[in-house]
């Protein structure tokens, strides 16, 4: 739904719009690309990836910062990048919505199999999260493993990562294969940051900020990268990826990217709340059971130091999900993580500001409200 609807939302902007449509079916056949690596750009293939930790600036914590769309500075430089020429420049710095009349341009094939590769990833990982926590339901129904045995649900998830990398390769576009071969990377890196336990961060006085960054991270790497990284390539493919208008990529990632993070934290506070048939988490304390240490515990955790024994052990001796429940519910916790949730669909909704009216943006923003509505 994502892709779809920033691929509607964004077509028509960039300059390339025409020329992308009407060589579509050539370019898919002929493969004639100019190879545009996004390696340089900070913040995209390597946001919040592990491999990177470290480089920040001294104090320079990013743990609650949404991303945000950076527009051009004293230097020259917009979202990242120093602009290529002063006519590049002058065109990004007066673009507005004005130029750019609503648009009902069609989706194009390229999208629409791009959501496909992007759902194909989603199962994937779903496939292979039920087997390494070990759980038992899906949405309310038997989970893979239940119902056909770890093996069975590995392969099929390996199975449903091949199959979208061929489709992700006959989409033609080096940028695109990029962004979402990373996506597939991020997965895994979040699975191996998630096992470390945030006691390594932990102070007299609770986590300390470092604890927090990693749980940010891995909420980033395994929820938010791929709805950010498919977002900026479904404008990628509708001709916005480079030039005046390449504004439009950047604000599609923001938005991905802070609505996939705000997701995550009201689904971690959705643990500590009965579970509700329609949200189809599997049960109440399930991420606890597996030992895991999220947003509202963390929170918790900062006013009610008692709350560190537990976590340091993973919450594995009798009743200490029951207890950390009731210490989570009787803190501040589950308030801080929906503000921060709120926080990030704010930004999200704020990333898409300069795009045009229309069906397509009313359904985007209405997708930030939704997600922190579920707890309302």
């Amino acid at each position: 739904m994502i892709v779809l609807l920033m691929s509607q939302a964004t077509n028509g902007l960039g300059a390339g719009w025409e020329e992308v449509r009407a060589a579509e079916e050539t370019r898919k056949r002929q493969g004639k690309h100019e190879d545009r690596s996004l390696t340089d750009v900070e913040g995209v293939l390597n946001d919040w990836n592990p491999e990177v930790m470290g480089t920040e600036k001294e104090g320079d914590m990013v743990f609650g910062q949404p991303f945000v769309v950076k527009h051009r500075d004293d230097n020259g430089v917009r979202g990242g990048r120093r602009l290529r020429n002063e006519e590049e420049e002058a065109a990004a710095a007066t673009a507005t919505t004005a130029d750019h009349p609503p648009t009902s341009s069609p989706i194009l094939s390229t999208q629409r199999r791009l959501a496909s590769i992007t759902e194909m990833i989603h199962v994937a990982s779903l496939l292979h999260d039920d087997v390494i926590d070990s759980s038992p339901l899906r949405r309310n129904s038997p989970s893979a493993p239940a119902q056909f045995g770890n093996k069975l649900s590995i392969l099929s998830g390996d199975f449903l990562l091949g199959r979208a990398s061929v489709a992700l390769a006959r989409l033609g576009n080096n940028e695109v294969v990029e962004l979402l071969a990373t996506v597939i990377a991020n997965l895994v890196e979040g699975e191996v940051l998630q096992l470390k336990s945030p006691i390594e961060g932990m102070t007299s006085a609770g986590p300390s900020d470092e604890a927090f960054e990693l749980y940010m991270r891995k909420t980033y790497l395994k929820t938010a990268s791929l709805m950010a990284k498919s977002a900026r390539a479904a404008a990628i493919l509708g001709g916005c990826g480079h030039g005046p208008n390449a504004w439009v990529k950047e604000a599609a990632y923001a938005y991905g990217r802070n609505l996939g993070i705000a997701f995550q934290l009201i689904d971690d506070m959705l643990d500590f709340l009965p579970p509700s048939p329609t949200l189809g988490k599997p049960s109440l304390g399930a991420d606890l059971s597996l030992g895991l240490t999220t947003a509202p515990s963390l929170f918790a955790w900062r006013t009610n130091p008692s709350l560190g024994p537990l976590i340091a052990r993973k919450f594995s001796a009798p009743g200490d999900v029951e207890l950390a429940r009731e210490l989570v519910g009787s803190s501040d916790g589950l308030e801080r993580t929906r503000e921060l949730a709120a926080r990030f669909a704010g930004a999200a909704r704020d990333a898409l500001e300069r795009f045009p009216e229309g069906e397509a943006k009313e359904a985007l923003v209405g997708l930030t409200r939704k997600v922190v509505e579920r707890v309302a």
